[in-house]
């Protein structure tokens, strides 16, 4: 049996419309730092690592490890996620490194969201 491909073309709005909408522009520079931070706080465990952190002041890695069914590697390559999103600050203290939440970073990203609503 044969398929056959129908094509089928909807235009919801005048061709003015459609093109202004075609040609928008974004400002990648800026897309590119909350993306990475929205990006880093989709995951499960690096969500609540932010939230246990909201509740301290700084906490070591073995702190957090914890907190959580999983090994120190896996808590540490989330932090790193979380750093390099620039959510997290290490402060390195003798052999211990210690995390702190980037409230700036998080009512920055908070904005970014409310620039749209």
């Amino acid at each position: 049996m044969a398929s056959h491909a129908l094509t089928i073309q909807r235009k919801c709005c005048d061709d003015d419309c459609m093109a202004t909408v075609a040609s928008t522009r974004f400002d990648e520079t800026a897309i590119q730092g909350p993306s990475t931070a929205f990006s880093a706080l989709g995951d499960e465990i690096r969500l609540k690592m932010i939230r246990l952190l909201a509740q301290h002041e700084a906490l070591c890695v073995c702190e957090l490890q914890q907190a959580f069914d999983v090994e120190q590697p896996t808590v540490s390559h989330h932090l790193k996620i979380l750093r390099e999103a620039n959510l997290v600050d290490v402060q390195r203290r003798g052999t211990w490194a210690y995390y702190s939440l980037r409230r700036d970073a998080l009512k920055a990203l908070t904005r970014t969201l409310l620039d749209v609503v």
